[in-house]
């Protein structure tokens, strides 16, 4: 009797302490700005936003203003610069439920040639309770004329935004929380799918699980010529495209999503 009562008070007391973990409040946001240190990186805002809705910041070259994104749960939003290089400048936002975070992170991922924070995916996530991220891969704009004279700027493009905000935001979540993710997943279609694969060739420990909807690469081939360089095992399935987080991102295409398990065969 003794027995259980101590391991009924065990699991109360670890209940109790999860649901701590899960919430922040305002004041804890705003402290993230000067409390974080990290290496390379820069929190240039920590913000709560209790308003239900967001503006997202004007395009350049746009000729209208985004719509604001509505019936978001109070969040707070912090903005990094990340500089891995001397010739970086990777912007990457993080939002963290200020309630019920759902314990797992999700990175998000860009289409075309980046170049902008996708809030939408940062609002889908949220409401789902995700702790989010994006970067806008270290350029402004939709196009490749960042690339000339910046090689730097390439591959940051290429692979080292992505993995660098992955590591920033996980360090972000953990000071929020004080725990960190339970697991933590990678989404993206067309260039963010090429994104997942090259998350999954380079630094298979970002993330424990990768979704690569209609992806800008030949995942197989790509997949087939990594594994025995790094002695990794990668899994590749067809994903059903009818869940909503795809509908926006696949449309009507006949290209299915793939859901990508990197696990470590050490």
């Amino acid at each position: 009797m003794r027995l259980l009562t101590s391991l009924v008070c065990a699991l109360s007391c670890a209940a109790s302490l999860h649901a701590q973990k899960t919430s922040m409040d305002a004041a804890a946001c705003e402290r993230l700005a000067a409390s974080l240190e990290m290496p390379r990186a820069k929190v240039t805002l920590a913000q709560p936003v209790t308003s239900h809705q967001f503006p997202p910041p004007a395009t350049p070259g746009a000729s209208a203003p985004p719509a604001a994104l509505a019936d978001l749960p109070a969040f707070c939003r912090v903005t990094v610069t990340l500089t891995p290089s001397s010739d970086s400048d990777i912007k990457s936002e993080v939002w963290l439920p200020l309630a019920e975070w759902n314990g797992k992170f999700q990175q998000v991922g860009n289409g075309g040639w980046g170049g902008s924070i996708q809030y939408a995916a940062l609002a889908s996530a949220l409401r789902r309770g995700y702790a989010a991220s994006s970067t806008d891969t270290g350029h402004v704009g939709d196009t490749a004329q960042f690339a000339v004279g910046h090689p730097d700027k390439l591959i940051d493009f290429g692979y080292r935004a992505v993995h660098e905000t992955a590591v920033r935001s996980k360090t972000i979540v953990a000071a929020a929380y004080a725990t960190t993710p339970r697991l933590s997943y990678f989404v993206g279609c067309s260039g963010g799918g090429r994104q997942a694969f090259m998350e999954a060739q380079r630094y298979p420990q970002d993330f424990d699980g990768i979704v690569a909807a209609p992806r800008a690469i030949t995942a197989r081939t790509r997949a087939s010529s990594w594994l025995p360089r790094r002695k990794r095992r990668i899994t590749m399935r067809r994903a059903s495209s009818r869940g909503r987080n795809w509908r926006s991102c696949i449309g009507r295409r006949s290209t299915p999503a793939i859901s990508v398990t990197v696990y470590s065969t050490d």
